[in-house]
Order: C-alpha cells, then structure tokens, then sequence
C-alpha cells in the first residue's frame, strides 16, 4: 500500500480546533489519509465547553472493527476517550494492533471542562498505557499519571521517567504551560531529549495537543522513526500557532493549512 493511513480515536469538536476535527485536518496536511472513531460528542466554541455526551462503548467498539476490517492503517492515536468502559474496548483492540499506537491522554478541555471521569485514569494507565508507542501528557496530565506535581523540566524528566514504568515504550511530555520557551520532553529508549520552541504569546492555540499528537502519527504512517515524528510535530506545531488565523472570541485554533 503506497498511501499512508492513519486513524484518530477521538472525540468531537463542532467548532474545529481540535479533537478528531483536528486530527483530520492535520493528517491531511501530511498527505496521510485519515480515518476516525466518534468517542464522545461536545457541545463547544472558542469560548466554552457547555455539554459532553459519550458513545456508548459497544457503538464505538463497532466503528473501529468496521475500519480495521476494510482499510488498515499505518498509524493510529486516541485522543479524549471519556469513560472506563471506552477505554476497555479500545485496549482490547489495541492489544492487537500490528501499527504504532500514540495515545494523547485527554483529560481536561482547554475551558476547564472533564472530558475523562475520574475512575477512567486508572483503566487508561493500567489497560491502554501498555499498548502505546508514546504517550503525549501535557503537565497536568502527567501529574495525574505520575501521581505527583509536574512544574518544572526537572520535574517532567522525573514524570517522564515515572510514566515510561506504567508501560507506554516512550513519553512526550509538553511544557508549553511554563513560563519561558515552549520546551517538551522526550524520553525515548531510555534517552532524554528536550525539544525547545520560542514561545509565542497568544490566546490562540486551542488544539496543540490534538495537533501535536496527530502530525506525530501521521509522520509516523509515512514510515518515519519516532524522533522525525516528534521533531517534526513540533516544528509543525510552533509554526501553526505563530500564524494562527485569530478565529473565535475566546481561545482560538491554530493555522492548519501550514505546511509540514
């Protein structure tokens, strides 16, 4: 097969910034045919997150055997996941998947918002974490997987470390909350590396971790290692936000017709 293909797990953004819309946008910029599995719907806009529904786990169950068994991809991700009983059938699967797994471990809505329940976290580590290629946390997200204060590079080489132990082969770790240079860690076959940005001072740049995560997986399905993917996630990242098109009133998306 000479087209590659990627699939995001994920759940929906009517506004368009991030999520499974994202992941499409940014798999098509890589010239990497993309495919999706609806994990949950929101109701959001630039401003607000004001509802979350989740699919029910056998209905999401269904989509991804209906992809797996007519077009196989070459690299997939998850994104926001929602509850305990998704995150069980996907692992399921996963366990079986013959491609790299990036699983982005969602959490939170950039407004604040849960978009995982709390008895989730622990089925994510124990069940999906094993599964992955990477895993991208942001520092919030790496606290809860770690299970202590991540403010600091000192401190997400620690979490990265900690996480690398629950099972996922290597951590990406984004700093982009700290003060300073936009700086993230990778802990990657037992090398640490640490990947710096200028940081760019905008309210604009809903979906980073979804676009992040997404140009990972689509360098990733062009056959590329995961140290090309991840620099040329952030490369991809860095330039989509320094161009962002100042859409919304609140937190905006970022440039998605870049090229990688």
């Amino acid at each position: 097969m000479n087209q590659p293909v990627a699939l995001t797990i994920a759940g929906s953004d009517p506004s368009g910034g991030a999520g499974l819309q994202a992941d499409l946008k940014t798999f098509h910029q890589h010239r990497v045919y993309g495919m999706s599995v609806v994990t949950l719907l929101t109701v959001q806009n630039t401003k607000s997150v004001t509802a979350v529904r989740t699919i029910e786990p056998e209905f999401v169950l269904q989509q991804l055997d209906a992809v797996l068994s007519d077009i196989l991809p070459s690299a997939a991700k998850t994104g926001a996941l929602g509850t305990a009983a998704i995150i069980e059938v996907i692992a399921d699967r996963a366990s079986r998947f013959s491609f790299p797994l990036v699983v982005d471990p969602v959490m939170i809505s950039k407004h604040g918002i849960p978009l995982l329940d709390s008895q989730a976290v622990e089925v994510l580590i124990k069940k999906l974490l094993p599964w992955s290629m990477l895993v991208t946390p942001n520092l919030a997200e790496a606290a809860a997987l770690a299970g202590f204060e991540v403010n600091s590079i000192e401190s997400m080489t620690s979490a990265a470390k900690a996480i690398a132990q629950l099972g996922p082969q290597n951590v990406l770790i984004k700093g982009g909350h700290l003060p300073g240079a936009a700086i993230d860690v990778l802990w990657a076959a037992g090398e640490l590396q640490l990947l710096r940005a200028p940081r760019v001072e905008t309210a604009h740049t809903h979906g980073t971790g979804c676009v992040t995560s997404a140009a990972i997986t689509a360098v990733l399905a062009q056959g590329e290692t995961l140290h090309t993917a991840v620099h040329r996630a952030k490369k991809f990242v860095s330039a989509a936000i320094q161009t962002n098109p100042g859409l919304g009133m609140g937190f905006g998306p970022i440039n998605l017709f870049i090229e990688p």
